[in-house]
């Protein structure tokens, strides 16, 4: 990733998660089809990046939000079998 850039190559993606290359593509264009990940072209090199404020992306944050508050509310079972 260069400096100026925010996102990731699927080579950088790859090399994080010990994925193949073909799989981490395949699974990005998935995720970007569903508005989850956005991509910005830096001539021939393709960069994916999530924005929170953004799209699909946006309602899968405030989900987790809304799970946090709920579970801060729940009562302690965790001694219960």
């Amino acid at each position: 990733m260069c400096g100026e850039c925010s996102g990731n190559r699927v080579i950088d993606i790859a090399e994080r998660t010990n994925l193949s290359r073909p799989a981490v593509s395949h699974h990005m264009q998935i995720l970007k089809n569903a508005g989850i990940v956005k991509t910005r072209k830096e001539g021939t090199l393709v960069y994916y990046y999530l924005d929170p404020e953004e799209g699909e992306i946006r309602k899968v944050v405030d989900l987790f939000s809304d799970i946090q508050k709920i579970m801060k509310n729940a009562p302690d079972r965790s001694g219960e079998e």
